[in-house]
């Protein structure tokens, strides 16, 4: 198995049939004229970007989580009816009357 320049593509491709698919290092390292060395450090290099955008994408779900939270409690107070105290009704009453 010759030294070769693989693409990132490649590389991540290559990782995926292990970690996703589940085909044995082994096998893929055959398949793919890619020695098994190489494999597992492609395995260990794109498991720590995936950990740190999974951190990037948790805390953005928090913060959406949050913020629908804040939105929803404004348009649930925007849609209950302004209170109308005793004294109000018979105003609104009075000026309806006398418009009549």
């Amino acid at each position: 198995m010759g030294k070769g320049n693989f693409s990132e593509d490649f590389k991540r491709d290559a990782v995926a049939q292990i970690v996703e698919r589940g085909y044995p290092v082994a096998e893929v390292s055959q398949r793919l004229g890619v020695s098994q060395h190489s494999l597992y450090g492609w395995k260990k290099k794109f498991a720590m970007s995936a950990g740190s955008s999974a951190d990037d994408r948790d805390a953005e779900i928090r913060r959406l989580k949050r913020e629908l939270s804040r939105v929803t409690e404004e348009r649930d107070i925007l849609k209950k009816p302004p209170p109308i105290s005793p004294r109000m009704q018979s105003e609104i009453r009075v000026r309806c009357g006398a418009s009549l």
